[in-house]
């Protein structure tokens, strides 16, 4: 797997995939301490939530690295379960919310496997899946992506991690969940930030991200803020935010959990505070 580095020190612009000469099969210790805390937000808000997914970080690392490389684009992802990777008792336990439903949907129980990329473009065609990404049975009945995969992800470039029309469309074909990563980024060119969205919202990101700061000039730059940066894209682009979502095509939120290679949550155990 390739390395990722990323260094928050103040005199060194921080990147945030920034390849390594050693390959070695770790998550950098950025995305350690984000996905912990992301881990952590799911456990106590884990009562508004349908069904579990979860998600090894080292398939999340390669996921954000593809959608980095794609930036502006638009990516989708076909993921299945890895029938071989079952949950574990003690973490579905501690997860499962008074509101989660048993078997609601494909690939339930057992951890997410590799992922594969399989369209780049725009919002509109995004989840249109290319010829040699589809089985050729049952197509028409499956949608627009009539794909081979049990779940789906895609990226939000410079909008939120909230569902769209379309979004919500090509879900009622999903067997299983789907994911959006929304990426916050500039320069942005003729994609602005767009967060005139209804809907809960999950950051992916450490803990120890400097704060907003407002960014004195004149006239209309007076006081402008000034956002913080997670890291620096391989496109250039610079990278002020992640979001990740889950839903099942009823519209029920589905909690993301991610785990390592022993099938346990980062962050594990969780120490929190009622």
């Amino acid at each position: 797997m390739r390395a990722i580095d990323i260094t928050f020190d103040g005199d060194v612009r921080p990147s945030l995939l920034r390849d390594s000469p050693q390959r070695v099969n770790v998550v950098d210790a950025w995305l350690l301490d984000a996905m912990s805390a992301y881990n952590a937000d799911s456990l106590v808000n884990k009562d508004g939530y349908r069904g579990i997914i979860q998600i090894p970080g080292a398939t999340l690392e390669q996921i954000i690295h593809w959608t980095l490389e794609s930036l502006p684009d638009e990516i989708l992802i076909g993921l299945d379960a890895d029938n071989k990777r079952p949950h574990l008792p003690e973490v579905d336990h501690a997860f499962q919310g008074h509101e989660h439903e048993a078997g609601k949907f494909a690939g339930e129980g057992y951890v997410l496997g590799d992922a594969t990329i399989v369209n780049r473009g725009d919002s509109f065609s995004v989840h249109h899946v290319p010829e040699e990404w589809t089985d050729g049975i049952f197509t028409e009945s499956r949608g627009p992506r009539g794909g081979r995969f049990i779940h789906w992800l895609h990226t939000h470039p410079n909008a939120v991690a909230i569902p769209s029309k379309q979004d919500a469309e090509a879900a009622q074909y999903t067997l299983g969940v789907d994911m959006i990563l929304g990426v916050q980024f500039s320069p942005s060119g003729p994609l602005p930030w767009y967060e005139d969205a209804e809907g809960l919202r999950r950051q992916l990101q450490p803990e120890n991200v400097a704060p907003v700061k407002e960014k004195r000039g004149w006239g209309r730059w007076k006081n402008r803020s000034e956002r913080p940066v997670l890291g620096i894209a391989p496109t250039g682009h610079r990278i002020h935010g992640l979001e990740l979502i889950s839903f099942h095509k009823s519209g029920a939120g589905i909690n993301v959990i991610f785990v390592d290679d022993d099938n346990l949550p980062y962050g594990w155990p969780f120490e929190i505070n009622n």
